[in-house]
């Protein structure tokens, strides 16, 4: 337990903590995007946040889909798909003992792809842009796994 506690008193456990937190910040960022947009649409997706309005009738004209407020969602959805497992997988990464430039790397790569993402995402940029910075991201996380799992395997 001694050695555990040593390896998480480390740079890249500092490392990743920073980096981790940049990225979980920016996916609570995208919750508070999603209802600047849905207030400013007026798009809502259940009936008891359109209270403000007086009509039932117009409280349910208000409960609808819009193409640049689902965009975002979608975008936080990714975003929630992603940077949990970055998050899950960094850590036992970072317990394996890394070499700080190299885990400085994998944590900047993977921070860089998820806002390039974000900003492709929700200005529309045309394809290929979003998959090619997902897919950088996603490697990050997968060669984080596969360095955790050739050096913790355990069968």
């Amino acid at each position: 337990m001694a050695e555990v506690v040593h390896m998480i008193d480390t740079e890249v456990f500092l490392a990743f903590s920073t980096y981790a937190t940049i990225v979980i910040l920016k996916m609570m960022l995208m919750s508070l995007v999603t209802s600047y947009f849905r207030m400013t649409k007026q798009v809502f997706a259940n009936i008891e946040d359109t209270t403000l309005v007086k009509t039932t009738e117009d409280r349910k004209k208000l409960v609808r889909l819009d193409p640049d407020v689902e965009r975002v969602r979608r975008c936080h959805q990714n975003d929630l798909e992603n940077i949990v497992p970055f998050v899950m997988v960094g850590l036992l990464y970072a317990l394996t003992g890394p070499d700080l430039s190299t885990a400085l790397l994998h944590f900047r790569v993977f921070v860089g792809s998820r806002i390039i993402h974000t900003v492709t995402y929700v200005m529309a940029l045309p394809q290929p842009s979003r998959g090619l910075v997902f897919g950088v991201g996603l490697f990050a996380t997968l060669s984080m796994a596969y360095r955790v799992l050739t050096t913790a395997l355990f069968l």
